[in-house]
């Protein structure tokens, strides 16, 4: 075991499949002479050569089309778009192209391209580089979505999604890249839990509470300090966010009676959304109380001195959790 920051832990299992397979080949902006703007790729193109890490322009479009080119001639593309709200100039590729071209060719041409999307706020940057756009691009067929919220989730699901045939976009949470893990870099694959799979972070009997990405540290957190409290919060990493473990949910909320979901984005249209729907529709005679959203506002993304207002933090996390309690809360200041 190695101990090592997020940033590290992706390094090194975009390292593993570098060396593991000649086809893999990263793309990006300052990824190479610069390693990136948060050095998660440096060194590699010193090691690997301009041929395996390339510097490209500044133009997303054109980065995620010739990944799908490479696609085409049987590369793994690896493209890292520098911050979250630069993927829109390549939506119409990502979701026209990336997502259809195995349904399209009637299973003929497979797209094994990973996207890499630093994304959520908390580092202090203004609209543009602190979004959270993934629940775009889980309403889109063909697609797989992740984020990873620990180095050693960082370590083996990069390689995980190269490896998939899948188009995958990787959420990163850009304002963990220093938070430091135990990493097994010598953990089997074959052996790790699959990529799709959600995971229990900390068990409990009261609540589930649901998070993922960045937030799944402050879940962690809640849960701690509800502890003292008598409350026991279960919590959940939600890890896939195409497509949704829904089983692991069920089976916590069929125990826990209750469900709280928190994650940066805004409330509306949200994967906390879909995820409190469809867990009421599987879970409707278990549920004690109807499911609970703690998320972003519905607002542009706010200045630095104002944005940890905007996040959920652990007392808004723990107000949600006391509203599906039925205990006094910001909403209510009443019993349930």
């Amino acid at each position: 075991m190695t101990r090592m920051t997020f940033a590290r832990a992706i390094n090194s299992g975009l390292r593993k499949s570098l060396e593991n397979d000649p086809k893999v080949v990263l793309m990006g902006e300052d990824i190479g002479t610069l390693g990136g703007v948060f050095r998660v790729t440096d060194g590699l193109q010193k090691d690997f050569g301009t041929h395996r890490v390339v510097d490209t322009p500044l133009a997303e479009s054109a980065i995620v089309g010739t990944a799908v080119g490479l696609a085409y001639r049987g590369y793994r593309p690896v493209v890292e778009i520098q911050f979250d709200g630069f993927i829109y100039p390549a939506f119409d590729q990502i979701v026209s192209q990336v997502a259809k071209m195995h349904y399209r060719t009637m299973g003929a041409v497979k797209m094994p391209i990973t996207i890499r999307v630093p994304f959520g706020g908390g580092i202090g940057s203004p609209e543009h580089h602190s979004e959270s756009p993934e629940a775009y691009f889980t309403h889109t067929s063909g697609l797989r979505v992740v984020t990873v919220s620990n180095p050693q989730d960082a370590y083996t699901m990069i390689q995980q999604a190269i490896r998939s045939d899948d188009p995958v976009l990787f959420f990163e949470p850009k304002r963990r890249y220093h938070d430091k893990g135990e990493v097994d870099e010598g953990l089997d694959l074959s052996n790790a839990l699959p990529m799709g799979t959600a995971r229990v972070v900390t068990e409990g009997t009261d609540v589930t509470l649901v998070a993922y990405g960045p937030l799944v540290k402050t879940a962690r957190d809640a849960a701690t300090a509800a502890a003292d409290e008598g409350v026991s919060i279960e919590v959940i990493d939600l890890r896939s966010l195409a497509p949704v473990d829904y089983a692991t949910v069920e089976a916590s909320v069929r125990k826990t009676g209750r469900l709280v979901i928190t994650h940066e984005a805004g409330q509306s249209g949200g994967v906390g959304a879909e995820v409190a729907a469809s867990i009421t529709e599987r879970c409707f005679y278990h549920l004690e109380a109807a499911p609970v959203r703690v998320t972003g506002f519905d607002v542009p993304y706010p200045y630095s001195k104002v944005e940890m207002h905007h996040l959920p933090g652990l007392d808004r996390i723990l107000d949600g959790v006391d509203r599906a309690l039925g205990r006094p809360n910001s909403l209510s200041g009443l019993e349930g």
